[in-house]
């Protein structure tokens, strides 16, 4: 196993860690004896399934650069029960009448949860309280008070009705962002109660689910085409191995954009030496700066 990103597939079921530990497996089987780092690049319930980026090796360091680009998923909200988990899997905690739902109502309810918004996470999070995920001291029946955070909504859109039952959403958001929170607040604005019984993540920036049983290995320029180049000398590298700064110029465009409107996700610039991404710069006062480099490349 190659240090790099991998795009794969979660099925219904699993958790997110169940398929790091698959990798995990698979990296002892290939390098017996010697550790290789991994993480993934975002959470998916059991009951979700979709696209889950695993990070292999130097790549690891790349996590924190995902949380900015576009998510997106289709979910299915089933109308008429709010459940304390926000999915099926969870206790009803209130029911309401769904016999006043229409197609324009439901259009005109997803509005105000576009763009910037406070967002309540669900208790059967990941979020961490006192260092623990939520959803440890939900399951064992603790009182969970998640404060508010910060969340982004570029796009939603119902594909399909089935009124007065239930009806699929597509989105597109920020990283953070819990489509259960968002079917919670729904039903609770319409006063009918609401939650999830699928959700597929579809893709992440310009990467697409691979499908079941399938995987995409990424290296090189793939690897945060969001992100602009600067191709390195062996100079170049020298340089920033000592802390010292190189030339902006020359300096190549992304090769992906996000959607117009989303947020800039601020990425470095990305260094490649020899055709491998090996450090991630800094703009600063008309120079670039070491910020992180990948040893041995990615």
């Amino acid at each position: 196993m190659t240090p790099g990103l991998y795009l794969t597939h979660k099925p219904v079921g699993l958790t997110s860690f169940s398929v790091v530990r698959a990798f995990q497996e698979e990296a002892q089987a290939t390098r017996p004896g010697r550790r290789t780092a991994l993480v993934h690049g975002g959470t998916l319930d059991p009951f979700a399934e979709g696209l889950l980026l695993m990070l292999v090796g130097p790549a690891t360091h790349l996590f924190d650069l995902l949380h900015a680009v576009p998510k997106t998923y289709v979910a299915r909200v089933e109308w008429g029960t709010e459940m304390d988990t926000g999915d099926l899997h969870g206790r009803p905690v209130h029911q309401g009448d769904t016999g006043a739902l229409t197609p324009a109502l439901l259009d005109a309810a997803l509005e105000p949860f576009l763009g910037w918004r406070e967002q309540v996470p669900p208790a059967t999070s990941a979020k961490k309280i006192d260092g623990e995920p939520a959803y440890r001291k939900a399951h064992r029946g603790e009182a969970v008070d998640l404060p508010p955070s910060r969340v982004y909504l570029h796009a939603a859109r119902w594909r399909s009705h089935d009124l007065p039952r239930a009806s699929v959403l597509e989105l597109t958001c920020r990283g953070g962002y819990y489509v259960r929170a968002l079917a919670r607040d729904l039903g609770r604005a319409l006063g009918c109660g609401a939650h999830l019984s699928t959700l597929h993540r579809t893709a992440i920036g310009p990467w697409k689910d691979p499908g079941p049983g399938q995987r995409v290995e990424l290296h090189g320029h793939a690897v945060l085409p969001w992100a602009r180049v600067r191709e390195l000398t062996d100079q170049d590298v020298g340089a920033l191995r000592r802390d010292q700064s190189i030339p902006v110029a020359p300096l190549q465009p992304p090769g992906w954009s996000p959607p117009p409107g989303f947020p800039d996700p601020q990425a470095p610039v990305r260094g490649f030496h020899q055709g491998r991404l090996t450090f991630l710069l800094t703009e600063r006062d008309g120079a670039l700066w070491p910020e992180t480099e990948l040893r041995g490349g990615v």
